[in-house]
């Protein structure tokens, strides 16, 4: 079979699981997972020679395949800055997505082949975590504008979402680096007006700058029933900061918007995937209390230890996700977050202390109002 017709067929069968679990809830067992993820493994051990290579340092080939998803290498994150990860050749890639940036200033690049994989990945998980009710939003967005940051995958996700699932009057408030509060004021007030109700998505910084500058004002919304905040993106190590807990309950307080309406997404530029809090779950862990975030079921994580052994649930390590829907890249990333294994999915507990600073945050770091 060529590579071609080989990829096609793997596409299909991603693109019926994630159906399955997006109209009817459908998860897959470990037999299910295993059969798709090693399917998918073997096909860029044939076609994705960077990744190929590092996983020859793991004694692995088509000759000798792992049994299990659990045996697949994770390959660092870092990687994508390194080479081109990719099981098809680049220049036909249909998306290629760019990191924020790092301390070098290098991004990493992750070319996809096929955005059918991606958006149905990003709307299913997306639709569950935030639209249980169907509601139709107005979209006001404090990501990267596609317009402007076409590399952005946050941007790309909430401009797919927005058309998707929006009501035609998408907003944008930040240009480049600025903060244009005024437009937001404006269409805010006027949605409450209409009693429109409001998705506002945002990395944890630019909220934070939008609530200051509520704040500062002496001011507050009162954004319509049903609104509705998806926040995404840690400070990951930046100057400005605060807690999620007082970021959250400061949102409550500017906007209106009840705390658990408000939902923490957690992805990365180099998967396909994404985590969302699980509603009404806390855990404790290391002396603080995190919400539980949940995956879609072709996306897994592993926790790992110095030595890349899984470690007991409740136990902090390295996290390590496999997503079935990254077919045309690497199926398995090792990040340099640091997390823990709960039931009904991980905590995310920050980075590790010798990691660059990178992340949607980034985009926000030197917010100019305006």
């Amino acid at each position: 079979m060529s590579r071609e017709r080989e990829a096609e067929a793997l596409d299909e069968r991603i693109l019926a699981t994630i159906d399955a679990w997006h109209r009817q809830g459908r998860k897959l067992d470990e037999a299910e997972f295993d059969d798709l993820a090693l399917a998918i493994f073997a096909h860029q051990l044939q076609f994705n020679p960077a990744y190929a290579a590092y996983c020859a340092g793991y004694g692995l080939s088509l000759a000798a395949l792992p049994t299990t998803w659990r045996e697949i290498p994770p390959l660092p994150a870092r990687a994508y800055k390194e080479a081109a990860i990719a099981a098809f050749p680049i220049e036909r890639a249909d998306l290629v997505f760019e990191s924020s940036g790092t301390t070098s200033g290098e991004p990493s690049r992750h070319y996809i082949e096929n955005r059918r994989l991606y958006d149905a990945a990003l709307l299913a998980g997306f639709e569950r975590a935030l639209l249980g009710d169907g509601a139709r939003l107005r979209y006001f967005q404090l990501v990267p504008n596609p317009a402007q940051r076409p590399h952005s995958s946050l941007g790309y996700m909430m401009g797919r979402v927005a058309a998707t699932y929006g009501d035609g009057e998408t907003g944008w408030y930040l240009d480049e680096d600025r903060l244009l509060i005024e437009a937001f004021y404006q269409d805010a007030r006027d949605a409450c007006k209409r009693g429109q109700a409001i998705c506002l998505a945002a990395t944890a910084l630019s909220l934070l700058h939008l609530i200051e500058a509520i704040e500062e004002r002496g001011d507050s919304l009162a954004l319509p029933p049903g609104s509705r905040v998806m926040e995404t993106g840690g400070f990951k190590g930046r100057k400005r900061s605060v807690t999620r807990e007082e970021l959250y309950a400061r949102t409550v307080r500017a906007l209106g918007v009840p705390a658990e309406r408000i939902v923490a997404e957690y992805g990365m530029s180099e998967l396909c995937s994404q985590y969302y809090d699980l509603p009404g779950s806390q855990r404790s862990i290391a002396g603080a209390t995190h919400r539980v975030k949940a995956a879609p079921p072709w996306l897994r994580t592993r926790v790992l230890d110095e030595r890349e052994r899984d470690c007991a649930p409740g136990t902090i390590g390295a996290l390590a996700h496999i997503d079935l829907a990254n077919r045309s890249s690497s199926l398995a990333i090792l990040t340099e977050d640091l997390g823990a294994a709960v039931e009904g999915g991980i905590l995310l507990l920050g980075r590790e202390s010798t990691a660059p600073l990178r992340g949607c945050s980034l985009d926000a770091e030197d917010l100019r109002r305006s």
